[in-house]
């Protein structure tokens, strides 16, 4: 229910007609009795610098969820930004700070973390294998990096993207190892697919996954299906696994604390959400 003294969670993006948030954000909010609500907008690309700045001179402005295609043009809009976002060049969550400053973070990365550990693998220390280096990659580059890893390998279907993001990952991680160049997932503790082989049938494998570990943690971004072609590969090798869509339940929690609301579990947030089918 919105009342006078709701607080606003602006969803921006375009178009909005994909848009799960709400569904999952304000069943939350209903059960947990926090006086906010997850508004959809759907704002152009050509209007968005001014909308973003406009927005949050709302009083009851808690923060805004940034996707598609603002991600990237948020990051030169920020008054601070986290090390994700300086490392993925894209931000999916800003708020505004006491003094009035825009202050953005990128939680996809922080998301695939959480949901990683929460099923007992162990991240400081490990060696990575990431496959796609675009925004999604860059931001679980970043994340597993923070987290404490020994180690990251990259590999992009265009080398210059792989070869950015080590750049990117070394200036900010100077005492990381990184690599690129090589998508053979041998000696690899963790293994993610977060390039877009698996939306479509038929795709070839973004490795050859023979050559995975059977004691390694492979982690998945498409979200098409939940077990892709990938992932039932992998678990046939008896690896331990991660869907795509447990990266967006278990970043919620991270996007809550964010704003400064109460954070939940990924398991709550999946028994309320009302997502259709």
């Amino acid at each position: 229910m919105i009342g006078a003294s709701t607080g606003l969670i602006a969803h921006i993006g375009y178009p909005t007609h994909s848009f799960k948030s709400p569904m999952i954000y304000n069943p939350y909010f209903a059960q947990a009795g926090v006086d906010a609500v997850v508004m959809p907008m759907a704002c152009q690309a050509a209007h968005y610098p001014a909308f973003l700045k406009a927005v949050f001179t709302l009083e009851n402005i808690r923060g805004a969820l940034i996707t598609m295609p603002h991600k990237i043009t948020t990051v030169g809009l920020l008054d601070e930004a986290s090390p994700a976002v300086l490392i993925a060049g894209a931000c999916n969550a800003v708020r505004r700070s006491a003094d009035g400053r825009l202050i953005g973070d990128m939680f996809d990365g922080e998301g695939f973390v959480r949901g990683a550990r929460r099923k007992g693998c162990e991240i400081e220390g490990a060696r990575v294998l990431i496959v796609g280096c675009g925004g999604v990659g860059s931001a679980i580059a970043a994340s597993l990096a923070a987290a404490g890893v020994a180690a990251i390998d990259l590999f992009d279907a265009r080398p210059e993207t792989a070869l950015a993001l080590a750049e990117r990952l070394r200036s900010h991680y100077p005492a990381l190892e990184v690599r690129t160049g090589s998508n053979d997932p041998v000696g690899h503790g963790i293994v993610v697919n977060a390039s877009p082989l698996g939306m479509s049938d038929g795709d070839p494998m973004p490795m050859d996954v023979a050559r995975i570990a059977p004691e390694a943690f492979v982690g998945e971004v498409v979200m098409k299906q939940s077990m892709t072609a990938f992932l039932q590969a992998a678990q046939a090798r008896g690896c331990r696994f991660q869907i795509g869509t447990d990266m967006l339940f278990e970043q919620i929690p991270a996007y809550l604390e964010f704003f400064g609301f109460p954070t939940t579990t990924a398991e709550n947030l999946r028994a309320v959400a009302q997502l259709p089918d």
